[in-house]
């Protein structure tokens, strides 16, 4: 496999040329239709994504087909940002990245990536093949090559969001892309691969995503120090996430610089993973108390998770950062969509609504909220409520310190296996490729 100093930096021209639409492919078109047969919490006009006027469908990412699309007509997306000061990120990508164009002007605002999304892009599409082939018989590695092209896919993505992170002075407009899963619990060595990355992508709106590992919290402290602008991801505890602000603070104070104003954060704070385990242990306990809170535990952390975001983000400390063009480390909803079909499908984003915050919303989220959202001030709208939730379940067993440590734990795990199986499933493809070639 290849170390972090024998990967090559693509081409930034190369993956410029990408971005035209191949007139060759069906174009992907944006409409609204009126539906009468739809469930009554379904409203009554329906965003669609076609490309076939007769054919109707959701708001997807069709990771094998091209075309820019047509203008989209304004959303809840757009007030969700106007109005409330959400920004509404789109969790995925895959090639090609102008499908992203309607997504674009239907009001998403960024793009987060993970290995597992790429795991599923890559080896699901025909998109990578040339490329791969021409890293494959360049003499590239494995990883090298999986590497190129990922971070093809982020500089490509990076320019469409372009506009918007000029128009927001750096506020918004910011593609994710996460260091190498095997270094989870290697501080220096996410150093090293946070730095590396940001070279090779060189973009100013790319974000460097790192988790929020206790190996990595040291890392993010000194990333933050270097004037890279960092992703937090996979918090899934308040103790945790205090850490988290603290790393990012900390590196402000330990940077140097006279300007603080290109440094920026998010952190990723996971929501409907929380209630999958939690949930499965109030039932185990099947008191009619434990019964009564369930579906209750994600949206009640994340409500007290901001909380304590808008504490630390005032005070002396803060405000003697702002006066060096410190910006906040905004808080990032994550893992948004639905497990449970029991539940209402904008559950985890509709009560999480609140100003100087991100939320990042796979396809079904998305659609959901596009469709049948409802965009007004949520986050802070009941915090007694969430106390009360939060204190309930401590009361019936449930240490929310251990949960997080292990949804942290499997959620690691996750992202290395889907790391691995693409890296086996590029190999494969390595391997006929050289069968061909013989």
């Amino acid at each position: 496999m290849a170390t972090i100093s024998r990967l090559t930096t693509p081409s930034p021209a190369a993956s410029a040329s990408t971005l035209k639409p191949r007139s060759s492919q069906p174009k992907t078109l944006i409409g609204f239709y009126s539906g009468s047969t739809f469930n009554a919490k379904v409203s009554s006009s329906k965003l669609a994504v076609r490309t076939n006027p007769a054919i109707r469908g959701p708001l997807v990412v069709r990771c094998s087909q091209g075309g820019n699309g047509s203008p989209a007509k304004r959303t809840v997306l757009h007030d969700l940002y106007e109005k409330e000061g959400q920004s509404p990120w789109y969790d995925n990508l895959c090639r090609p990245v102008t499908d992203l164009l309607p997504l674009i002007a239907s009001g998403v605002r960024g793009v987060t990536s993970n290995p597992a999304i790429f795991q599923k892009a890559i080896s699901s599409s025909n998109a990578y093949n040339d490329q791969f082939r021409e890293l494959v018989q360049s003499g590239k590695d494995i990883e090298a090559a999986y590497w190129e092209l990922v971070v093809k896919d982020i500089q490509d993505a990076c320019k469409l969001f372009e506009s918007i992170y000029d128009e927001t002075d750096g506020g918004d407009g910011y593609v994710s892309v996460e260091v190498s899963p095997r270094l989870a619990d290697d501080t220096q060595g996410t150093v090293e691969a946070a730095k590396w990355l940001h070279k090779v992508v060189n973009r100013p709106n790319v974000y460097i995503k790192i988790p929020a590992t206790s190996a990595c919290v040291p890392s993010i402290k000194e990333v933050i120090s270097l004037g890279i602008s960092v992703n937090v991801t996979l918090i899934f505890s308040l103790s945790r996430y205090e850490a988290v602000i603290d790393a990012y603070l900390d590196g402000l104070e330990a940077s140097g610089l006279s300007d603080l104003s290109r440094i920026t954060s998010v952190a990723s704070f996971f929501v409907s993973r929380v209630d999958t385990l939690i949930d499965k242990k109030l039932e185990k306990i099947g008191s009619p108390e434990a019964l009564d809170v369930r579906g209750k535990a994600a949206v009640a952390q994340a409500a007290l998770a901001y909380q304590l975001y808008q504490k630390k983000f005032s005070g002396p400390r803060w405000e003697a950062l702002v006066k060096k063009g410190a910006k906040k480390q905004r808080v990032l909803w994550a893992s948004t969509s639905v497990k449970n079909p029991a539940y209402p499908d904008t559950l985890y984003v509709a009560p999480l609504i609140g100003p100087d915050s991100v939320s990042t919303m796979p396809d079904q989220a998305l659609q959901a909220f596009i469709d049948h959202g409802t965009v007004s001030r949520t986050i802070d709208s009941n915090v007694s409520e969430a106390e009360g939730v939060y204190s309930a379940l401590e009361k019936l067993g449930i240490d929310w310190n251990d949960v997080g440590i292990q949804l942290e734990l499997e959620g690691v795990d996750s992202f290395k296996k889907s790391f691995e199986s693409l890296l086996d499933t590029l190999q494969e493809k390595a391997n006929s490729l050289k069968l061909i070639s013989l």
